[in-house]
């Protein structure tokens, strides 16, 4: 399956446009990994253990978008556009939305 930010597939046109599809994925972050982000902002540099739960709740929003295109009959995802936000109680945990068309070329 293609899954593409881009609106149209250079050379595959599209045959059937099947729907907006979406899917959430809302990840938390528990107290350790809090307290290591909290010491890694006072001395600065990239916190690796919030990025790799951005990526775990990137890709299991993909995952599931792919998924909900495929029973869809889809061989595509076109469109998508992929939204980060914090929730919960002082933002203690993370949202990703992933939108898309679902489409056959």
């Amino acid at each position: 399956m293609l899954l593409t930010t881009t609106n149209a597939i250079e050379g595959q046109p599209v045959q059937q446009y099947l729907g907006i599809i979406s899917s959430e994925t809302i990840i938390g972050a528990n107290i350790f990994k809090d307290l290591f982000a909290g010491l890694r902002d006072i001395v600065g540099g990239r916190s690796g253990t919030y990025e790799r739960v951005i990526e775990e709740a990137k890709q299991t929003a993909m995952a599931e978008l792919q998924q909900k295109a495929q029973s869809l009959g889809a061989n595509a995802v076109i469109g998508i556009d992929l939204d980060f936000e914090t929730v919960g109680s002082g933002g203690s945990m993370l949202m990703v939305v992933a939108t898309g068309t679902a489409v056959r070329v």
